[in-house]
């Protein structure tokens, strides 16, 4: 699989974490910045991501602001993108399995790096589970129609 991670400069902080925790996974990733702790518009990178999995040229986005509910809402207005904030592994899971999200939304300032990696890795290795849920996404994309 491929990832594209994006953050704010509030997020900058948790980047080497997750790409760590994608290596360790064995998945390739692709990092959209920004690059340092120069205040920037987390809406601009939420978009470049989220972009790149619109285009299939990843299967997934994380993306990392200070709490991760800027990014989420951002996301969450581009159709298709189904972008959850989690805070810890259980809900990183139910968020692929039974909401087959396709990005993930984390907050540096309020999670540590290895709660962090644990909640990519158990994202990561979870599978859409179909059946009942994809009627309930089938009726999410129905609002994005209207």
């Amino acid at each position: 699989m491929k990832f594209v991670i994006g953050n704010d400069h509030g997020g900058i902080d948790l980047v080497d974490s997750i790409k760590e925790a994608l290596d360790e996974l064995g998945h390739e990733y692709e990092w959209v910045g920004t690059f340092d702790k120069s205040s920037c518009d987390y809406p601009d990178i939420a978009k470049k991501a989220c972009q790149k999995v619109l285009d299939n040229e990843a299967d997934f986005a994380i993306l990392i602001c200070g709490t991760g509910i800027g990014m989420s809402i951002s996301a969450n207005k581009i159709n298709s993108i189904r972008a959850c904030v989690v805070t810890d592994t259980y809900s990183a899971k139910m968020a692929r399995e039974h909401n087959n999200s396709n990005c993930l939304c984390l907050g540096a300032r309020v999670l540590g790096t290895e709660l962090a990696k644990m909640i990519v890795k158990e994202f990561a290795n979870a599978k859409f589970q179909g059946d009942r849920h994809q009627r309930r996404i089938d009726k999410i994309s129905k609002l994005e129609e209207n």
